[in-house]
């Protein structure tokens, strides 16, 4: 089992406040859909969310390869280099979806709601963070850095929904 993945499972409040605001869970990696890379590059579900979403390994190696994120409704997106960045994301932006121009005024927005939700969001999150051994960016750079992972990924991370051959949607528009 690799680093932060053991670490999640071994730290409950970790996998807690990842779990619900970050919508990351290890026990739902299954897809439901049979897809591939256009590269041909391995493919490795490791977590999910509640509306059927996946994210993915892309390629070998361990917690450093590039994430990819697919939802249930045919949008995907490389989202992070590797786990440690994403889960930097999840932490500090767990509202990162509803943030398609990647600004601040809409993460701001859309972390109001959850800030709002639970007002104790800063003290857990900073905890798990502490128990994932994780440093973590300010929104700004979580959102600067999810645009230049979205945009730079090249066509080998285009998601393929194998029985038809045809390409996943971008995730964000372009």
């Amino acid at each position: 089992m690799s680093a932060l993945i053991a670490a999640i499972t071994e730290h409950a409040e970790a996998a807690r406040f990842l779990a619900w605001p970050g919508d990351f869970d290890l026990d739902r990696a299954d897809h439901g859909e049979e897809v591939h890379l256009a590269s041909g590059a391995a493919l490795e579900g490791f977590a999910g969310d509640g509306a059927g979403g996946t994210f993915f390994f892309c390629g070998d190696g361990g917690e450093e390869r590039p994430v990819l994120y697919a939802d249930s409704e045919g949008q995907a997106a490389l989202v992070a280099t590797g786990l440690p960045e994403l889960l930097r994301l999840l932490l500090v932006a767990p509202w990162w979806r509803d943030c398609p121009g990647f600004s601040a005024a809409e993460s701001a927005r859309a972390g109001a709601d959850y800030r709002e939700d639970l007002p104790d969001l800063p003290l857990r999150r900073d905890r798990a963070a502490a128990a994932l051994g994780l440093v973590l960016p300010t929104e700004a750079e979580v959102l600067a850095r999810l645009r230049e992972v979205v945009t730079g990924a090249g066509e080998e991370f285009v998601l393929i929904l194998t029985p038809e051959g045809s390409p996943y949607e971008p995730l964000f528009a372009g």
